[in-house]
């Protein structure tokens, strides 16, 4: 009975520790419509888990709206070009992904339009 208490016990503390890594990757986001979003970048934070840029953008009403937008890990980022230079405060670029489904002004990005023109992919090429 012992031996089979260690095993069990293994095997729970694992899922307990994997579930929560599944979850973060899961982006909540809708994938039915690409959201296009231009504006001026107030902050560009290199770091992992992800580097993630926040604009502010003329919404439709007219407003200045804020939108956090977010990429994969840095490594994954360099292998299509990125560096932690990439993107500086002030820079006015367009960002294309696929926003949170609950509305929020989140997106995970699929590629950003940087002001002279580049287009760079963050998940693929």
């Amino acid at each position: 009975m012992k031996a089979l208490c260690v095993p069990a016990f293994i095997v729970l503390a694992l899922g307990s520790v994997v579930a929560p890594l599944a979850a973060h990757h899961s982006w909540p986001v809708n994938f039915n419509q690409l959201v296009t979003v231009k504006g001026t970048v107030t902050e560009f934070v290199w770091t992992n888990p992800h580097p993630m840029m926040t604009l502010e953008a003329l919404g439709a009403n007219g407003r200045t709206e804020k939108w956090v937008m977010g990429g994969p890990a840095i490594n994954r980022m360099e292998a299509n070009g990125w560096t932690k230079t990439t993107v500086k405060r002030g820079d006015v670029i367009t960002g294309i992904g696929y926003q949170f489904a609950d509305g929020e002004k989140i997106l995970r990005l699929e590629r950003v339009v940087l002001a002279d023109g580049r287009q760079l992919p963050l998940y693929g090429r």
